[in-house]
């Protein structure tokens, strides 16, 4: 990857990009049961544990934001939850694997301190050996989503932020260095710098997974979003290359859109076109496949060609 400053692009320009690039090649609906006819949707990839296959997946009433994860196996072609896991009251969970530890986390939400009524939210961070081993050993600053931790190739912890106000404004990636997972504090989060160009200041994203390439970049799965001018939102997944040891980012790209997804609902008509990137599963034969929530009402998986590949064939 050559180190430069990637080129800003709006959602927009990603768009008309991605029209004229290799399209996804299949796209299928995850089936869940046993929670009561709630949504499951923004779920992670599907990640082993004890021996067999979990997702981690968000469960809520179509009509609330109530929400609790639960760890789902596949039992002939359809996941249910896992006996004797646990259930977090979270939101978007997300695992990564470091230094020989099951991380996983989530969104959690509570009372905003000065706005009456509102919610207000924050990372926290759990670790074990198993799903049945997890315990919390960290919670990030108040007001921040899509922290993400990947272990480099030298053994240290990259870890991705996502600042908003008036370091980030509506929400930028930031990137920082750590040698082990206690070092991982709020100051270290709050210090990390910016990765210069991705985002114009009227759109937003974040980094959702993180996976260590063959030649020690990492490849960001991430999402960029946006609203028209009716306030509709539109979330878009995409990826990037990220130079732990320079800090400096190839260009993102779109991987697919809501229209390469089966047709589905929406939990409101405003979110109908969002994708939210959940996992990646890199097949080894050229394609990978996408796991995400579609419209917040629905988990999918797509098949895409694996948009790392070309990164790795770079020194």
């Amino acid at each position: 990857m050559q180190t430069r400053t990637p080129t800003m692009k709006t959602c927009k320009t990603l768009l008309e990009e991605f029209q004229r690039a290799p399209q996804p090649l299949r796209a299928e609906k995850l089936v869940f049961a046993g929670v009561g006819g709630r949504d499951v949707y923004n779920i992670s990839a599907p990640f082993e544990d004890d021996g067999e296959w979990v997702i981690a997946g968000r469960v809520e009433a179509r009509d609330s934001e109530q929400s609790e994860v639960y760890f789902f196996v596949e039992r002939e072609g359809t996941w249910v939850p896992r006996e004797g896991a646990p259930v977090f009251a979270l939101q978007d969970p997300f695992v990564s694997r470091v230094h020989g530890h099951l991380v996983f986390g989530g969104v959690e939400t509570f009372p905003h301190p000065v706005l009456h009524g509102k919610l207000y939210w924050r990372t926290v961070f759990y670790r074990g050996k198993t799903i049945n081993e997890l315990a919390h050993f960290f919670t990030g600053p108040d007001g921040m989503k899509d922290i993400r931790l990947v272990e480099l190739r030298d053994g240290s912890v990259g870890v991705f932020t996502r600042p908003q106000g008036e370091k980030g404004g509506r929400g930028k990636i930031g990137f920082i260095r750590i040698g082990t997972l206690d070092e991982l504090t709020v100051e270290a989060i709050e210090r990390a710098p910016l990765i210069d160009g991705q985002f114009a200041d009227e759109e937003w994203g974040g980094a959702n997974e993180a996976h260590l390439l063959d030649n020690g970049l990492v490849g960001v799965l991430g999402h960029i979003a946006c609203f028209d001018q009716e306030r509709n939102r539109h979330y878009y997944p995409m990826v990037f290359a990220f130079n732990p040891d320079t800090g400096e980012a190839s260009d993102m790209e779109l991987i697919a859109t809501r229209a390469h997804f089966l047709d589905g609902p929406a939990k409101r008509p405003d979110l109908t076109d969002v994708v939210f990137s959940g996992g990646l599963i890199r097949k080894g034969d050229g394609t990978a496949e996408f796991y995400a929530g579609t419209s917040d009402a629905e988990a999918q998986k797509l098949t895409i060609v694996d948009p790392f590949t070309k990164y790795e064939r770079q020194g």
